[in-house]
């Protein structure tokens, strides 16, 4: 089974990383893809894992769409930047 999360602040493949490497360390992901453009994500997991995944995405930045508003959209922004650059710095090694 996928399913696809439309989230916030998808801005770079630093971004991409960080959500691939962080969402394929839960247990019962099978694969992750990142469509920057379109700012989805599609999960290859059981769809009781969507919680557990929802959740993971936003601490580290990238709430579903929609879902942060306020002071706790301008955190995850702000959390979304630094895991952008450790996503970037992923990519060099």
């Amino acid at each position: 089974m996928a399913f696809i999360i439309e989230v916030d602040n998808i801005k770079c493949g630093g971004c991409a990383n960080t959500i691939r490497k962080r969402l394929q360390a839960l247990p019962g992901v099978d694969a992750v893809e990142v469509m920057i453009e379109e700012g989805k994500v599609r999960v290859e997991a059981d769809d009781s894992r969507r919680a557990a995944v929802v959740e993971s995405l936003l601490q580290a930045g990238y709430p579903e769409t929609g879902s942060a508003q306020g002071v706790a959209s301008l955190k995850a922004k702000a959390t979304s930047f630094v895991s952008c650059a450790i996503g970037r710095m992923g990519d060099k090694g």
